[in-house]
């Protein structure tokens, strides 16, 4: 597919973006920051939509960002339901998953390999991250010398806050003995995540994992190495860019919080709640879904095929399909 045409069909899906749904007949609805959630009794119907957020805020939707992201999740899921137990059932749409409804775990795993995002910020003014201090000397975007493992707990809305390990169990927001279930689960994830991408030409710089509760067990839930969870670069590109000082070729979406801070320095990345988000430019978001494109294929080996389309009445199709509405 020649370039302009995926440029024309980005733009053309800019009118048909997933913001939302409300099948009502599937359950109660929650919306989290970018899927909505439906409680089915014992199961969970997960719908990605095309929002994207940003410094803890819905900023706008990205063409074909629910599907790829859906679909990358699954793609991970399967790979890596042998290491840790995670929570899908089925996949009956782009941008459905049906999953066990797990009791949620209120903290996240972060896991760093390098210093760069929020860890470089924090490092620039002497802070820690989690209780975590990168050695003196270092530079952004240096690899570190072990992974990091930086907690944080999961905010429903506003800013998630960076917590210790120490401070989670002292404060019993989760049973020692499931953190540490967590926290071993997260780095087998990581480092696993990591070998796949080198074999990929990528680097899975940093990502999150979210855990939930089902009978007694542990499963990873949510989303696993995308590009809303994750940061990857270009692994060929990097240690000459790094030598140079340069910014690595990045195929996440800090390209888009960089635009943030860049075009309204006044607003990001300090957004308060009550703020209207600014204007987003057609060119930031048709640039931001191509590299979801370039990052989709890159991981799953799998060319991504986009079509203009209304998402919402196919997915009420394939649900139909199945019996849920």
């Amino acid at each position: 597919m020649v370039q302009n045409n995926i440029d024309d069909i980005i733009k053309q899906q800019l009118d048909y973006t997933l913001d939302n749904t409300n099948f009502s007949s599937l359950g109660k609805l929650y919306h989290g920051k970018v899927r909505d959630n439906y409680i089915l009794d014992d199961k969970r119907i997960i719908i990605a939509t095309d929002r994207l957020s940003a410094f803890d805020r819905v900023i706008t939707t990205i063409p074909f960002k629910g599907q790829m992201l859906n679909q990358i999740s699954s793609f991970w899921f399967e790979k890596t339901k042998d290491i840790v137990k995670n929570h899908i059932i089925e996949i009956p749409d782009p941008n459905v998953s049906i999953v066990h409804q797990c009791e949620s775990i209120p903290i996240e795993i972060i896991i760093r390999a390098y210093l760069t995002g929020t860890s470089w910020r924090n490092y620039q003014k002497g802070l820690p991250t989690s209780g975590k201090m990168p050695p003196k000397g270092m530079k952004k975007n240096q690899i570190l010398d072990d992974i990091f493992v930086t907690p944080s707990t999961k905010a429903e809305s506003g800013h998630d806050i960076y917590i210790s390990r120490d401070e989670i169990i002292n404060q019993n927001l989760v049973d020692k003995k499931i953190y540490d279930q967590m926290e071993d689960a997260a780095i087998k994830l990581f480092k696993f995540g990591q070998e796949y991408c080198k074999k990929q030409g990528l680097i899975l710089v940093d990502t999150k994992y979210e855990f939930g509760m089902k009978n007694g067990k542990l499963m990873v839930i949510d989303e696993i190495h995308t590009q809303d969870s994750s940061r990857f670069w270009i692994l060929d590109t990097y240690q000459e860019k790094f030598d140079n000082n340069e910014e690595p070729e990045i195929l996440d979406k800090e390209i888009f919080r960089e635009w943030l801070m860049n075009t309204y320095p006044d607003i990001f990345p300090n957004i308060k709640p009550e703020k209207q988000i600014p204007p987003i430019s057609e060119d930031i978001k048709i640039e931001l879904a191509k590299r979801y494109m370039k990052s989709y294929e890159k991981i799953t080996g799998v060319e991504f095929r986009p079509i203009v389309s209304n998402i919402k009445e196919r997915i009420e199709e394939n649900l139909k399909k199945i019996n849920l509405i």
